[in-house]
C-alpha cells in the first residue's frame, strides 16, 4: 500500500482554499498538469473522489471535506517535525546530561544555564551532583554527556579532557575577625575553620595546603554545598575556605571579609566529554557555553 504523500495533500488543500486548480497551481509553482495529476493520484490512493469540479471553481466531496479538514493538521505536524529535527541538528534542541562535583561554583551554573537558555531554548540540562571519578565511569558508560571535574583525572582514550578553570582558594572570614592581609596554615590552624568533606578534590587540596605547612587541623565541619559554607562565615561561626569566583559576590557583604592565602593554593578544574565521530549538536552548544566561562584557554 502506498502512503499517503503530503505534496499532493497540500495540492488539494491549496485548491479547497483557493477555489480552482489555476490558482492553487499559481500558489504552489507547479504546472497545471501536475496540479491535475496530484489530484487523480490522490482519489486513486484514497478510492474516493474528492473534488467535483464546476464552472468557477472546483468543490470538495464530503469525503474531500474530512481529508482537507485532518490533512491540515497532518501537515502541520510534518512542518513542526521538519523544525524540531533542524532544532536539534542545529543544537538549539536536545537533552544533556552534566556531571558537577562539589567544587563547581553555585554562582557560575545559573549563569551558564541563563546563557545557554538565550542561546539554545530547546537544549535541557539535566544536572546531576557527581564525584569526579565516578563522572568520569558515567561518561565511558553513556550516562553522562559532559561532566566538569577535578584536574588533573585519569581519563580512558574515549574521554576528551579540557582544562577549564584555574581558581585561587581564598579564605572568606566572619567580618568581626582581626585578620591579616594573608592567611597561612600557622594561623588558620588555630580558629574554626570549615572545608569540603572527603573524598572531594577540595578536601584534598586544603589538606595539603596545612601539611606542606606542617599542620594537620580537622575542620570545624566539612560540608559538599558551597553555599552552606559561606552561610557559616556569614553567621560567624566559622572561616570557610572556598575559590574565589565562589565568593566574588561577596566582596562588599558587611557580615564578612575576604582573605588570599599564603602560599596561593589553586583549584584547577576540566570539562570532559565522551569523544565521538559526530559530536552530538546540543552537546557541542553546552561545551561551547562552558568554554565561555572558563579561564583556561583551548589546547
Amino acid at each position: 500500500m502506498r502512503n499517503l504523500n503530503l505534496d499532493q495533500l497540500q495540492t488539494l488543500i491549496a485548491i479547497a482554499d483557493l477555489g480552482t486548480f489555476s490558482a492553487a497551481a499559481q500558489a504552489l509553482h507547479l504546472a497545471p498538469p501536475t496540479v491535475s495529476l496530484h489530484i487523480k493520484e490522490l482519489e486513486s490512493r484514497m478510492e474516493a473522489t474528492l473534488l467535483v469540479r464546476g464552472r468557477r471553481q472546483a468543490e470538495l466531496t464530503s469525503a474531500g471535506q474530512v481529508l482537507v479538514h485532518d490533512g491540515r493538521k497532518l501537515l502541520r505536524a510534518s512542518d513542526d517535525l521538519v523544525e524540531r529535527v533542524q532544532r536539534h541538528a542545529s543544537g538549539r534542541e536536545g537533552v544533556v546530561r552534566v556531571g558537577v562535583s562539589a567544587g563547581v561554583s553555585t554562582r557560575l551554573l545559573p549563569l551558564m544555564l541563563e546563557a545557554l537558555s538565550r542561546r539554545s531554548p530547546g537544549v535541557e540540562v539535566r544536572l546531576e551532583a557527581v564525584g569526579s571519578a565516578e563522572s568520569v565511569k558515567r561518561l565511558s558508560a553513556g550516562t553522562l554527556d559532559v561532566a566538569v571535574v577535578a584536574s588533573p583525572q585519569a581519563v580512558g582514550a574515549d574521554i576528551h579532557l579540557q582544562p577549564w578553570r584555574n581558581d585561587p582558594l581564598v579564605a572568606l572570614l566572619p567580618a568581626s575577625w582581626e585578620a591579616p592581609d594573608l592567611i597561612t596554615a600557622e594561623w588558620l590552624s588555630q580558629r574554626r575553620w570549615a572545608s569540603f568533606s572527603a573524598p572531594t578534590q577540595m578536601h584534598g587540596l586544603i589538606a595539603n595546603w596545612f601539611a606542606q605547612a606542617g599542620y594537620t587541623p580537622r575542620p570545624f565541619l566539612a560540608l559538599t554545598y558551597p553555599g552552606a559554607l559561606k552561610s557559616l562565615a556569614a553567621a560567624s561561626q566559622s572561616a570557610a575556605l572556598l575559590p574565589l569566583e565562589e565568593v566574588e559576590d561577596q566582596l562588599n557583604a558587611p557580615e564578612v571579609q575576604i582573605r588570599h592565602l599564603e602560599p596561593t593554593l589553586m583549584r584547577p578544574m576540566a570539562v570532559a566529554h565522551r569523544l565521538q565521530p559526530d559530536l552530538n549538536p546540543a552537546v557541542d552548544s553546552v561545551l561551547r557555553v562552558l568554554a565561555e566561562f572558563g579561564s583556561e584557554k583551548p589546547a
